[in-house]
């Protein structure tokens, strides 16, 4: 019954593990942290014993039933194209496709209505999603929905990693899942090889601090070894996923139905153009540091830097704009991106900032 009520909200894969503590995941946070390779990140790295004992989030919990949501959607006749369409002569910035929209929304609802189902039955239950009170991937590993690939995604079976992944934490002792799906990559390694900064540093292990997904997240300065590679990304990264062989060939499988629009680009001229509150607004659901739109105007000046044309004079304005900025981290990423784009009459002389000076000497390499 609860699966059925899953899968008529559009969870396509359930599975239940024991809310026994993810020991093998606690051991993994907490040697990861150690060695930096969160590189600031918190989510379940700010509280490791918390995110892997599902007991603290719900009080007596026995079983976690786990719900997988892909996230490839079917918008109609042209899919994907409609959604990757770019309009003529813009400067866009790519999106990946799991903030297309907020698939998370629709697995909510799902999983709540799962809980509530529970706790009609007289149990206790919650439904968390994109909380960094579970380990996600781990319990849906141990409630035998997918195995580990080497991008450190879960892999469904027969369907790959285009999933948004949930649980429900409950009291009620639920007949757990007994299949392990098996290791499918063998001596695959497109992942590794395909990541554009090198970021899946072994099989399973991503070194947050060079991975595009998480540098866009990040605060402060974006890394200037990395900001070639970033390319026209806006917002995440699905390099690691779209040369993965089991999603590519599988994930057409499951497609979503979905009415809403799915934005595949932004315009990066707007992010840096219009103001706070219509630069959060085009971000919608995405994960802002402090919901500061800085950040996301520092993402979109290493963009300019990549993808405009030098000639263009609209990009020349936007640039000598914020090269007399205020905040020193966007003139200093200004300066790269003039740089970059060969404007070097728009740099100024002098500035009085530490960071700014550090980027007006900085080697530079203008675009080929």
């Amino acid at each position: 019954m609860l699966q059925d009520i899953a899968a008529g909200c559009g969870i396509t894969h359930v599975g239940v593990a024991s809310a026994q503590v993810m020991q093998r995941a606690r051991d993994e946070l907490f040697r990861r942290r150690q060695a930096g390779l969160h590189s600031g990140m918190q989510f379940t790295y700010r509280n490791p014993v918390r995110s892997t004992d599902p007991t603290l989030a719900v009080a007596g919990a026995r079983s976690v039933l786990v719900g997988a949501m892909p996230y490839l959607l079917d918008g109609g006749a042209d899919g994907d194209h409609d959604a990757r369409r770019q309009p003529q002569g813009a400067l866009v910035g790519r999106v990946a496709r799991y903030a297309w929209i907020d698939h998370y929304k629709a697995l909510r609802l799902g999983l709540r209505a799962v809980a509530g189902q529970l706790r009609r039955d007289g149990w206790r239950a919650v439904a968390f999603a994109d909380d960094n009170s579970m380990v996600d991937r781990e319990i849906a590993y141990r409630a035998g929905i997918g195995w580990f690939g080497k991008n450190a995604n879960l892999l469904v079976a027969g369907a790959g990693s285009f999933f948004v992944l949930g649980s429900v934490v409950t009291t009620a002792p639920l007949p757990e899942s007994t299949q392990v799906v098996p290791d499918g990559c063998g001596t695959c390694r497109r992942c590794l090889d395909g990541c554009p900064t090198g970021a899946i540093i072994e099989p399973g292990v991503v070194d947050a601090g060079r991975c595009l997904s998480w540098l866009l997240q990040k605060p402060g300065v974006f890394d200037t070894r990395f900001r070639e590679a970033l390319g026209d990304r806006i917002y995440g990264c699905d390099d690691c996923q779209e040369v993965c062989p089991p999603t590519v060939r599988l994930g057409e499988r499951l497609r979503r139905p979905s009415t809403e629009p799915q934005r595949a680009v932004v315009d990066v001229v707007q992010l840096l153009t219009g103001s706070d509150e219509e630069v959060m607004a085009t971000c919608g659901e995405w994960y802002v540091t402090d919901r500061d739109p800085r950040w996301v105007r520092r993402n979109a000046l290493v963009v300019l830097g990549n993808r405009a044309d030098p000639a263009d004079p609209l990009a020349a304005s936007i640039l000598a704009l914020y090269l007399a900025h205020h905040d020193p981290i966007l003139r200093g990423h200004a300066v790269w991106a003039a740089r970059r784009l060969g404007l070097h009459a728009l740099l100024p002389v002098d500035d009085p900032d530490p960071l700014v000076q550090a980027e007006l000497t900085a080697n530079t390499a203008p675009r080929p």
